[in-house]
């Protein structure tokens, strides 16, 4: 893969001559990106490619005092050694990022083993998990944007060689993915790894952070007992216990829900090394991925072996599949097609469905099963699924990855999966024989929308619609309990919540899990925000066009009749509250509507989500801030 990538552009560049093979490479399009400059690839004792032209000689006096003063401990490491970032996507108060500094710093003291400098820095976050169901959910998804947009930052403006990205709560991942195909530089994720199990002693059984949300739900209802009918506890009693106990420690949320989901697909994606996705956060073994890092990245570099490289289309089918196996994330979609749009490899919502029709659902994992990541690691982890999913045809094992080998060779070596084992089922008795993830167009979302139907729901649903203009409008309706069996089947619309309308397309797990606690199984739930990976039950997310550009999300009324078909992957509104029926028939009366329609006063017009409003583009193209095009 030896490459000499990056003609100069910059005042003081160089061209660098270019091999043989560059053309057939995908590297950052010239314009769309500044084009360093860059050693040849190929000689291992010049592995400090892009600082090279930092450090040599005197160009740039000052720079190297200033590298002095960081902690460059002579004149040979300034000129030769080769830096390396290391981004960290730490803070404290969320238990999926917390203990990353310390792996990251891990991580520095092995590199500098390698004769190595490295460079410890650190990206912002947000915790769905504390920001769920409040206005602090809003900067969620934008958090992946400024992931990306610092970690490319500080490893282009610094001059750094070689990145390695330690992420640990959603939107990390894709963040620092995003980051890596901008800057292109030899590149290592390791994934901060998965939270063990809690445990409830009053309801007697085991709990996580969704447990926390559907209690709420059954707390609501007058649903929620302790598990032995003789105990004196209160149902608040019962709720105190849930979450002091739901969380032990570090870790990410423990179930299939988006980061694991991502953790899995990027390892199917070679991205990282084997094991990564499901060594828990705590485990010696993720401990001993930090020391291997470093063996890792030299390798990369030596090789030439770039995140684009990797984020080919064959490894985001890898990652699509995988996901559909384990019955990922929702959340998937979204930030696989911003991973791609910023790699430039074409990706689609027609190859979602594509790969989902071919594709069998196998994990009893939670949210809908019964199994945690932590379970999944004690039977031989993510790569005695991949070794399995390689051998049957389903993943594709010749991928290059950062160890130099392919996926096949980094799974040859580890056990198999146990033929006892009850989490992942085999592929001639699948719970479902087709993904959990289906991309719906119709009259309701003429751009797609993303659903996640497992089948234990049905594979359709009828209802009236009832609509919500924001999502606590929906959430004060269930906290008064104002939705019933009673009520027949409701779909329940929540709109002005997508990428630009929220602003920022916030998670609306505390409605969907407090609906599944309460035992409301006469509802779908629908809208142009997006599901947490910990949803499940009948849910629709992502529609396009959204409620604020004007889509038909924003005309429904109370009373239309809506349907959800998951075999023929259509959403539509058969019938209108005013009785109207016949889809030409129907298309007038959203036409009439539209006529009235007034868009919303966008709100807020400063800071960080006014900006975000202003930029990002709509869920079916990844919610990406950075779609391209002249800026004046």
């Amino acid at each position: 893969m030896a490459s000499n990538q990056d003609k100069a552009v910059a005042p003081d560049a160089v061209p660098a001559g270019q091999t043989t093979n560059d053309s057939d490479r995908n590297l950052p399009k010239e314009g769309e990106y500044i084009q360093w400059r860059t050693l040849p690839a190929g000689n291992p004792d010049q592995l400090n490619r892009w600082s090279h032209f930092l450090t040599r000689e005197h160009e740039f006096p000052g720079a190297q005092a200033m590298l002095y003063g960081a902690g460059v401990p002579n004149k040979d490491m300034m000129k030769k050694a080769p830096h390396v970032g290391i981004a960290t996507v730490w803070w404290e108060g969320n238990p999926c990022n917390t203990h990353l500094l310390d792996l990251g710093q891990k991580v520095k003291k092995a590199v500098e083993r390698e004769k190595m400098l490295a460079w410890q820095f650190n990206t912002i976050g947000v915790s769905d998990g504390i920001t769920m169901g409040g206005e602090g959910m809003r900067y969620s998804l934008q958090s992946r944007e400024i992931i990306a947009d610092s970690i490319e930052t500080v490893t282009c403006a610094q001059h750094h060689d070689a990145n390695i990205s330690i992420p640990g709560c959603d939107k990390n991942m894709p963040g620092v993915i995003m980051a890596a195909a901008r800057h292109n530089r030899p590149f290592v994720m390791i994934y901060g790894g998965t939270m063990r199990g809690g445990h409830s002693e009053l309801l007697d059984r085991p709990i996580n952070i969704v447990t926390c949300y559907e209690a709420s739900g059954a707390y609501t209802y007058g649903r929620l007992k302790p598990a032995c009918p003789n105990s004196t506890a209160t149902p608040s009693d019962v709720m105190d216990d849930i979450e002091q106990h739901a969380c032990p420690g570090a870790g990410a949320c423990g179930g299939m829900y988006t980061a694991n989901t991502m953790a899995t697909a990027i390892e199917a994606m070679g991205l990282t090394a084997p094991g990564s996705s499901s060594f828990p956060a705590s485990s010696p073994e993720k401990f001993r991925e930090c020391e291997k890092a470093a063996e890792y990245i030299k390798i990369c570099m030596e090789k030439d072996i770039r995140p684009r490289d990797l984020l080919t289309k064959a490894s985001f089918e890898n990652a699509l599949t995988l996901t559909m196996i384990l019955g990922g994330s929702t959340n998937g979609v979204l930030h696989y097609l911003a991973m791609a749009n910023s790699a430039d490899v074409p990706l689609s919502l027609d190859d979602i469905n594509r790969v989902s029709a071919k594709t069998p659902f196998l994990a009893d994992m939670a949210p809908s099963g019964r199994y945690y990541m932590e379970d999944l690691y004690k039977v031989g982890g993510t790569p005695a699924v991949l070794k399995m999913l390689i051998a049957a045809g389903y993943i594709d094992g010749s991928i290059p990855t950062i160890t130099g080998k392919s996926l096949a060779e980094n799974v040859a070596d580890w056990p198999s999966l146990d033929p006892d084992q009850k989490i992942i089922r085999p592929l001639n008795n699948p719970i479902k024989s087709q993904g959990h993830i289906r991309v719906l167009y119709g009259n309701f979302s003429p751009g797609g929308a993303v659903a996640k139907i497992t089948g234990k729901e049905g594979l359709s649903f009828t209802g009236k619609a009832r609509c919500f203009n924001k999502e606590f409008e929906l959430d004060t309706a269930l906290k008064n309990s104002e939705i019933t069996v009673e009520q027949g089947n409701q779909v329940l619309i929540v709109r002005y919540e997508g990428p630009k309308g929220g602003p920022g397309m916030p998670e609306q797990l505390k409605a969907s899990a407090a609906i599944m606690g309460a035992g409301l199984t006469n509802v779908a739930l629908v809208t142009d925000g997006r599901y947490s990976g910990a949803s499940h039950g009948f849910i629709v997310g992502h529609v396009v066009p959204e409620a604020a550009t004007g889509g038909p999300i924003a005309l429904v009324k109370d009373g239309d009749l809506v349907t959800i078909d998951a075999v023929r992957n259509r959403i539509d509104i058969i019938k209108t509250v005013e009785g109207v029926e016949g889809e030409e028939e129907i298309a007038k009366v959203l036409q009439e509507r539209k006529k009235t329609w007034k868009a919303p006063v966008m709100k807020p017009t400063r800071g960080a989500l006014a900006k975000y409003a202003r930029l990002v583009g709509d869920a079916s193209h990844g919610a990406v801030t950075d779609l391209g095009g002249d800026a004046y």
